[in-house]
């Protein structure tokens, strides 16, 4: 068999990419078949020459193969915009060209000025993962700083670097033997370092550091134009909040507009609160409750219920310190002011959240309810000096002109031929201050103007005409309704029904009298009529302030024993008395009134002939005691 022995063999090797150690076959071939030795030497030369040529060839290939996978680097990063994707797409991708075990990527915070691990491809260790080089410690510090590659083939070995527990730490627990790193540039200035490593001793050609340092510049752009979109998408977000707000301020502000034209409105053409609280809600949307001073309702919308007495106390003093709506959980509250002078709220349960210019609606607003309140109490001034003015002329003496009393009356409402009591109130009412005067008058204005009739002050007291005959329940009525307006109990005097003008100057006389004579049996504090104290009353009316001493001295000379009896005993020798009296002293008729036998009523009376002496039924002396039975009676009523 012939051995070929022509360099041609060679370029055969080369052709079909054979394997370094099949160059040497046709060596081996040759000297097993004695070639000379100058044909031996021609064929080593060409040996020597067709691995150099292999040897390039494979570079160039593997440049072409680097070449291309920058290429479709590149490619992919320009199709990403995700930063966190960026980032893994590059550190995978030099995992994959460098066919390293790991591959990772740090950046450097500017804020505490060290460099932080980002992102890991292949790291199977989290201590590792969650490392932080100060400048110039280890590898990787010393890249950032200084901005040029560093490369070595056993890290834990190498002296060149700052080793520090903790990267020490990290890189051994992830096994890395080998390490490479080159810094990511912009420009002038470095944002990190991208690494490949092998977690076996293994050395770095040149080609494969240019190849890193190819990625890191496209890593770079890409990381840059990533940060630029992503600060372009948030300015964007941005203008688009800003747009948003924008028009929702727009809109809130033709709201408020379109609010305030339509209250100005109102007040113009002299709406009430329900169209106040109806143009609120139909702007702002919700419900809404408009309460005054009291605490009273004014007007609602919707069905929201009326909050705690002591919420609205704290949310309208919070109103009027801070001069705006405030809001407590789910509502709303705008103080109603006039000056220092507290009016009243406004409660609203929106259906949304509010923005300043619906705040300001709200507040708008109230300053309406305030307008509207002082020009409502400013009528009803008016209207009760008006009312008082009548009343006064229709009580006082001598009485002129009738007939234009009536149309007077008329014009306000009032029939002055229907039947009237008058009610007349005691000073009681009345605090130190004038100003209290004043309220106790308009309360009395408003509630008889409600109930149709007229109030006035008169000679220092106020005194009210009320349409209806039970003098004694209106006294009742506004001696409790006026007790719980003014915090204090307060008196009432009231006399009637009279009809027509002529005769309520004497009908008021008469109230006048009865409220002295509660005064002398001591009721201050109740309500009663002339008709209810009989003639007791008018003849104590006509006493004065010294009735009230009177009184008691005529009760204590005269029933005092008796009664004392009874507190101390508990026996029943007044209303024993009662009965013999009232029967015209039939012990029989006594007894069967009393419900006891006749002789209880016969020891009953000797016990009171005891107390009061042998001759308490002689006709004077009677007389007396009835008296003061009934003035007992009238000073102690039973109901």
């Amino acid at each position: 068999m012939s051995v070929m022995s022509s360099p041609v063999e060679f370029l055969e090797l080369l052709a079909r990419e054979a394997a370094a150690v099949e160059f040497e076959g046709p060596l081996v071939a040759a000297r097993a078949a004695g070639l000379p030795a100058e044909r031996l030497a021609e064929l080593e030369q060409a040996k020597v020459v067709a691995l150099r040529v292999r040897a390039l060839l494979e570079r160039r290939r593997r440049r072409e193969t680097e070449l291309s996978g920058l290429y479709d680097t590149a490619s992919d990063l320009a199709g990403l915009r995700d930063l966190d994707d960026v980032l893994r797409a590059i550190v995978h991708r030099a995992r994959i060209l460098l066919g390293t075990d790991v591959a990772y990527m740090t950046l450097n915070d500017e804020e505490r000025g060290d460099t932080y691990m980002r992102v890991t491809d292949g790291s199977i260790s989290a201590r590792f993962q969650r490392l932080r080089l100060e400048m110039g410690d280890g590898l990787g510090g010393l890249v950032a700083q200084t901005g040029t590659p560093y490369v070595t083939a056993n890290y834990q070995e190498d002296e060149r670097f700052r080793h520090t527990g903790e990267i020490d730490g990290g890189v051994g627990e992830e096994g890395l033997v080998a390490i490479l790193g080159v810094p990511l540039r912009l420009g002038s200035s470095v944002i990190g370092v991208l690494y490949a490593a092998n977690r076996s001793a293994r050395p770095f050609a040149r080609e494969e550091v240019s190849l890193l340092v190819s990625l890191a510049a496209h890593a770079a752009v890409a990381i840059d134009t990533a940060r630029l979109l992503a600060e372009t998408r948030a300015a964007l977000a941005e203008l688009s909040a800003a747009n948003s707000t924008i028009r929702a301020h727009s809109s809130s502000v033709e709201r408020a507009a379109a609010a305030h034209d339509r209250m100005t409105a109102l007040v113009v053409r002299g709406g009430g609160m329900e169209d106040v609280a109806a143009a609120v809600t139909e702007v702002l949307g919700g419900e809404l409750l408009a309460l005054d001073a009291e605490g009273r309702r004014l007007a609602r919308v919707g069905e929201i219920e009326e909050p705690d007495r002591s919420d609205i106390v704290e949310a309208v003093a919070a109103s009027r310190t801070e001069g705006r709506s405030v809001r407590r959980g789910p509502l709303w509250y705008a103080a109603v002011v006039a000056g220092a002078e507290n009016l009243g709220a406004l409660v609203l349960r929106p259906d949304g959240e509010l923005v300043d210019a619906d705040q300001r609606i709200l507040e708008r607003a109230a300053l309406v309810t305030a307008l509207l309140l002082l020009f409502r109490r400013t009528v009803a001034e008016a209207e009760g000096r008006v009312r008082g003015e009548l009343l006064d002329d229709l009580i006082a003496r001598p009485l002129r002109d009738t007939d234009a009393l009536r149309s007077r009356a008329r014009r306000l409402g009032v029939d002055l031929d229907a039947p009237h009591v008058l009610v007349a109130v005691g000073d009681d009412a009345f605090a130190a201050t004038g100003s209290a005067r004043q309220r106790v008058l308009s309360w009395a204005t408003t509630y008889a103007s409600t109930r149709g009739g007229l109030a006035a002050a008169r000679d220092g007291r106020v005194v009210l005409m009320l349409p209806g005959t039970e003098a004694g329940g209106a006294a009742r009525a506004v001696a409790r309704d006026l007790s719980r307006v003014t915090g204090r109990p307060v008196t009432a005097g009231a006399s009637g029904p009279s009809t027509g003008p002529a005769s309520l100057a004497v009908t008021f006389a008469e109230a006048e009298r009865c409220l002295t004579a509660l005064g002398a049996l001591g009721r201050a504090g109740q309500g009663a009529s002339t008709a209810e104290l009989g003639f007791v009353g008018l003849l104590l009316g006509a006493v004065g302030d010294a009735g009230d001493r009177d009184v008691s001295r005529f009760l204590s000379a005269t029933v005092g024993p008796v009664v004392d009896y009874d507190a101390r005993r508990g026996t029943a020798l007044v209303k024993t008395l009662e009965a013999y009296f009232g029967v015209g002293g039939s012990l029989a008729r006594a007894a069967e009134l009393l419900h006891v036998h006749v002789n209880t009523v016969t020891q009953r009376l000797e016990r009171v002939g005891q107390l009061l002496g042998a001759d308490w039924q002689k006709p004077e002396r009677a007389l007396e005691v009835q008296l003061a039975l009934r003035l007992h009676r009238l000073r102690t009523p039973t109901g």
